[in-house]
């Protein structure tokens, strides 16, 4: 396919989250180093992460007045129906200036509208599902589309089979290829080379069942004299996260709203703190990271426990509840951060479930759903 010197007009549709539009850039990523002329079009949802995140990767995107349904207050949806249909609208709009080969669903909001559409034109569609749980749009989306790539096993529960194609999820290349030793990753990180290491990321906004409970803990976080933590609270929690911290005089604690070296943090943790969400999940796997999960309550279907959970049954992670981490959370990681057996395990079974280079995987899919249709 590589051969032809036909243009490639590749549409990528979703976002909502860092979860939805990382994987969306490393599979844009991939098409571009594969078939560097080729014209890729993003489609999110207006006033959403991914019109910042994705012109700051080097990409066009095109946002749609599409918000999700209101659960609660059912009348609130007029709005949310008159904007579905306005996308529908500009997604016609935008598919007959276009003129994409493929359109890619990669989950969230914006995608809904834009892949129904392509479908109905005959365009052919592929989804990629991050979670073990499928989202809603994508489940919706599933009988028309050409192929739906995955991360794990027994999707054929919502999906299709025949059109079920394990791939994994794409993470950032640049995690993968840090070439930094733990001690040297720990001294750019500013902490001690030489400590046990504890690594807390609530996800790219924060999560403040996490915080609360490191806050309500640095007196114990503090007694620990052999270990350390790198500590991201996200920006709304930086303020009281770092008073806290302030206030109570423990050392061995480094605080900061959002670490952009995500790089240098995952190699120098020993053990990790995250919530469950399908990105970070793959690049524990990837990494080989010891971790343990606090899935968020706050997502739909509570995907991110069935997340966690696909990890435990294996033995490859951890999982303390969210309801649980006020009272457990600060002690399961200060015991099993000095715990060598239980980390050597953890990372050797989360190591086995990883799936590499995901985007060329997908993308490989995407070139023969092309071939194809052109033959």
């Amino acid at each position: 396919m590589s051969g032809n010197n036909q243009q490639l007009n590749v549409l990528v549709s979703g976002g909502g989250t860092g979860g939805h539009i990382f994987p969306a850039l490393s599979i844009a990523n991939e098409v571009r180093r594969r078939h560097p002329d080729a014209k890729i079009l993003f489609v999110g949802a207006e006033g959403r992460m991914e019109m910042e995140k994705v012109p700051a990767a080097g990409y066009n995107i095109i946002g749609l007045p599409v918000s999700g349904f209101d659960r609660k207050h059912l009348l609130r949806n007029f709005k949310v129906v008159a904007r579905l249909l306005k996308s529908m609208r500009l997604a016609k709009n935008i598919l007959k200036d276009f003129k994409p080969d493929i359109a890619v669903g990669v989950g969230g909001y914006a995608s809904g509208p834009m892949l129904k559409e392509a479908q109905k034109q005959g365009i052919p569609t592929l989804l990629q599902e991050q979670n073990s749980y499928a989202g809603v749009t994508n489940k919706l989306l599933a009988a028309k589309a050409d192929c739906i790539c995955v991360a794990y096993e027994g999707m054929e529960r919502f999906f299709p089979q025949e059109k079920i194609v394990l791939t994994g999820n794409p993470v950032r290349r640049n995690l993968l290829e840090c070439g930094a030793t733990p001690e040297q990753a720990r001294q750019a990180m500013g902490v001690d080379p030489n400590k046990r290491t504890i690594l807390i990321i609530g996800g790219s906004l924060g999560a403040r069942t996490i915080n609360n409970a490191i806050i309500d803990g640095l007196t114990r976080i503090g007694e620990a004299y052999d270990v350390q933590v790198i500590w991201q609270t996200g920006k709304i929690y930086d303020n009281q996260c770092r008073e806290a911290l302030e206030a109570s005089g423990v050392k061995n604690v480094v605080q900061m709203p959002f670490i952009s070296n995500m790089d240098m943090a995952y190699r120098a943790a020993d053990l990790v703190v995250s919530r469950a969400g399908a990105s970070s999940i793959s690049e524990l796997q990837l990494l080989g990271k010891a971790a343990i999960l606090v899935p968020s309550p706050n997502v739909a279907e509570d995907h991110q426990t069935k997340n966690a959970q696909a990890l435990v049954k294996r033995g490859a992670a951890i999982m303390v509840a969210d309801a649980d981490a006020a009272t457990s959370l600060v002690e399961k990681m200060l015991v099993t951060v000095t715990d060598e057996v239980a980390i050597a395990d953890l990372c050797k079974n989360v190591l086995q479930m990883a799936l590499h280079d995901a985007a060329g995987r997908i993308v490989d899919e995407m070139e023969k759903i092309i071939a194809a249709k052109k033959s």
